[in-house]
């Protein structure tokens, strides 16, 4: 399984504090979440690497424009660093622009250097899906647009065998609590037409009601978006790690329970 789909996957199953290693003799215990959470930042930065996972990010997604050779080995430098604390989280690269100078041999450079998935726009070259390399997820960027047609056009992503997610690039940070029904309807028709493990920005500030109404998306993963990782950044992944143990659990709680047979109270 790829890191990005075991990222996904191990959120949702508790994890005890036993560990091999250094490392993982000092890994907390980890409650399931209703999602991943990915940060984002800026711009390459070792320590903010380092103290978003020690906050409690399951992942990072760092921007590059794909140009700049150089930032490959901060890049890198910034990934070792935050192994320290933990070295199962895994890594993007959002990549945008650059993408027409973008070959093979670029994507293992980056796959070496640490990164596991990389995130594209609809812009970018379509060859770029021809291409297979082991380890190395792509993650496609789907924006909401107006239309009826929209859903149906999307979905024909589905096509390419070689797209492991998508991030829905739905920017929803100021619609989410006044949010229609009818509005609900249309991002969750966009989101079932991409049928692929989808990851959804999110803003720092939501509240309870706001994670439950996005949760409806069907998301595997929640990206925030970060300019720094200072001391209110660091109590904001804290909050949002533990608003998505509590919507788990609330999942959990009201889940509908099967009835056996004969115990509906239904007799002849």
């Amino acid at each position: 399984m790829s890191k990005l789909l075991d990222m996904f996957s191990q959120v949702r199953r508790a994890q005890s504090s036993s560990g091999i290693g250094f490392v993982g003799k000092n890994k907390a215990a980890t409650k399931p979440r209703a999602a991943a959470l990915v940060v984002e930042f800026s711009d390459i930065d070792v320590a903010s690497a380092e103290a978003a996972i020690k906050a409690g990010a399951d992942g990072l997604l760092f921007p590059w424009d794909g140009k700049a050779a150089s930032e490959i080995e901060t890049l890198k430098q910034a990934i070792e660093a935050a192994k320290t604390s933990d070295r199962n989280f895994a890594c993007g690269l959002h990549i945008t622009g650059g993408w027409d100078t973008l070959e093979r041999d670029r994507l293992e450079q980056l796959k070496d250097a640490g990164i596991h998935y990389v995130v594209l726009p609809l812009q970018a070259p379509a060859r770029l899906l021809a291409l297979k390399i082991k380890d190395l997820d792509l993650v496609v960027s789907v924006p909401m647009r107006e239309g009826d047609m929209y859903p149906t056009f999307i979905r024909n992503l589905t096509a390419f065998d070689t797209i492991t997610a998508v991030r829905l690039d739905f920017w929803l940070a100021a619609t989410v609590g006044t949010m229609s029904i009818e509005d609900a309807l249309h991002y969750r028709a966009v989101r079932e037409a991409v049928r692929f493990p989808a990851l959804l920005n999110v803003p720092g500030d939501v509240d309870e009601s706001d994670a439950l109404t996005l949760v409806t998306l069907g998301v595997q993963a929640v990206i925030l978006m970060v300019s720094d990782m200072g001391a209110k950044t660091q109590k904001q992944v804290k909050a949002l790690r533990e608003l998505l143990e509590k919507i788990y659990q609330v999942e959990k709680d009201t889940s509908s329970p099967t009835i056996p047979p004969g115990k509906m109270g239904l007799q002849a």
